[in-house]
């Protein structure tokens, strides 16, 4: 159970709510929503214990297990398999056997003795605390979420961004965790995985809080809602199901409405009675009185919810070049003994349009590190057309510095532009006042996502590498980026599993991977784009 009380929240000086008390109880499927940059992912950090809030307290009991937007933990050498087995601390005892195993073929009879030995005390301490039946289970959870037997033998620092989360997804699904904290949990899924996470957390019993853009998956599973109102710095609590929800908002917004224009009639009919009384010097204290009791009227309601603010974007005007401004011939790559992709070879015309497609693992992410020259292939090259600009967005963020503030990447990205010109661009990304001097670390998933989308905007490139650019979007932002994408005249290529923006891209092309098959698009490659 978490409970939390009186609690306030800041983005520096923004205040992002205040007074904010409720509990996670043993049943409750609780779903964080409100705009991008609304507090939603610093709240359930602040409930996993990664960072503290500015006041009130979090009271927690049991275990939790928290998915955060970018999961990075673990040893890069440590294998998948054992990644996730250490949620129930078996992954020791599995290295042990191993060794002991290997110890077991040796030709000193001594080692071997003492090994035979170890190993079979280990192995009965991993069926006391059922490690084959847990081992069967995590196989389960692994297959669900489509993580085959060949990526759990890999360790993480070989497995891509999407890999790599679904590793920690199934590593909280496996754990003995009585509190799930789950931020986008449906990002780098394809389509069966999120039917069997729907119902998975449907049934699941214990506390869930869940952010998530992923409108099927709150209908399916929450019961409790807390509305995150970037305008208000308030948080409303509805104890019902997402439908239910939407029409009570509508409601508790139209009632709002109601109460603001009668107090706001009323105060006006009392402020003009007192600006008559306050020409007569004998009712001066009176027309005060009446004045105080007008403030009071209006100050005394609930705000009424301002239209939340979306990030305006346009992608840049793209810079001259020729007529292929980027070539890739006979591309391959392989992580020791396992290999990505071989014989990639690719074309991107000008103002072309093309979709990378394949399963998760098969290499989507690292073609597109290729093309941007942040990662090197084993064979072949990549070959810079006349002209060529490259503007890359990185699905895990990496385009960004961390360690810099919002300000400072934007500097970065357009050292030609003065110090006006950069806080106009990130205002209609909406940063703005010390919202530009936060370090990139700490904004959520969403606000990243619009930062590393601004430093495209001023990048002048006349070829997009976009990978997964709309995860971590509310409707609004999503919405918006597609549009900037339908009417962008440069060339993009595009790494996604999000049917609309395929269908806002309307790509000539497609890529095919880890075949390296390049073919002409038709409507059948549409139906494996949420599958891929």
């Amino acid at each position: 159970m978490i409970v939390a009380s009186d609690i306030e929240l800041r983005a520096g000086a923004r205040l992002l709510m205040e007074h904010v008390t409720f509990r996670v109880a043993p049943g409750d499927r609780v779903g964080f929503v409100g705009r991008n940059g609304a507090g939603k992912t610093t709240l359930t950090k602040v409930l996993a214990g990664e960072a503290l809030p500015a006041s009130g307290t979090v009271t927690r009991s049991g275990d939790i297990g928290y998915l955060p937007q970018d999961p990075r933990a673990g040893d890069p050498e440590m294998l998948a398999k054992d990644r996730i087995l250490s949620a129930r601390n078996l992954d020791e005892i599995l290295r042990k056997l191993r060794r002991a195993e290997a110890e077991m073929g040796s030709d000193d009879e001594r080692v071997r003795v003492k090994a035979m030995d170890r190993y079979a005390k280990l192995d009965a301490r991993f069926v006391a605390e059922g490690g084959y039946t847990a081992e069967s289970e995590a196989g389960r959870i692994c297959a669900n979420l489509n993580l085959p037997e060949r990526v759990l033998e890999q360790p993480l620092k070989t497995l891509s961004g999407g890999q790599r989360r679904r590793v920690e997804l199934a590593r909280i699904l496996f754990s003995t965790a009585e509190t799930l904290l789950l931020d986008e949990p449906t990002n780098h899924l394809d389509a069966d995985s999120i039917v069997w996470l729907r119902e998975y957390l449907r049934t699941y019993s214990g506390g869930l809080v869940v952010i998530s853009h992923d409108v099927d998956l709150l209908d399916a599973v929450i019961n409790r809602v807390l509305y995150l109102d970037a305008n208000r710095s308030a948080v409303d609590i509805y104890n019902v199901g997402w439908k239910a929800y939407l029409k009570q908002r509508e409601t508790d917004e139209k009632r709002r409405q109601r109460e603001r224009a009668n107090a706001e009639k009323k105060a006006a009919t009392l402020m003009a009675q007192a600006d008559k009384m306050r020409a007569k010097a004998t009712k001066a204290t009176a027309a005060q009185n009446m004045a105080r009791r007008a403030e009071k009227l209006v100050g005394d309601l609930e705000a009424v919810r301002a239209s939340d603010k979306v990030a305006k974007l346009r992608f840049p005007k793209p810079a001259p070049c020729g007529k292929t401004p980027l070539m890739a011939r006979d591309l391959s790559k392989s992580y020791g003994s396992l290999e990505i992709f071989t014989g990639v070879d690719l074309a991107i015309d000008r103002g072309s349009r093309v979709v990378v497609l394949g399963l998760n693992g098969a290499g989507k992410t690292t073609l597109l590190r290729m093309l941007g020259g942040v990662e090197r292939s084993d064979t072949g090259e990549i070959v810079p057309g006349h002209g060529l600009k490259i503007g890359y967005y990185a699905q895990e963020h990496e385009t960004l510095d961390h360690e810099r503030t919002v300000l400072e990447n934007m500097r970065s990205a357009a050292p030609d532009l003065d110090d006006t010109e950069v806080r106009k661009v990130l205002g209609s990304f909406l940063f703005s006042g010390d919202d530009v001097d936060k370090p990139a670390a700490v904004l959520s998933g969403g606000e990243k996502t619009r930062l590393a989308l601004a430093t495209l905007v001023v990048s002048a490139a006349n070829v997009l590498l976009l990978d997964e650019p709309t995860n971590n979007l509310d409707p609004a932002s999503r919405a918006e980026i597609l549009g900037a994408l339908a009417g962008y005249e440069g060339a993009v290529v595009l790494v996604t599993h999000d049917e609309g923006a395929v269908e806002a891209l309307d790509p000539e092309r497609v890529v095919l991977l880890p075949d390296g098959v390049e073919d002409l698009w038709n409507a059948s490659y549409a139906e494996l784009v949420a599958l891929a």
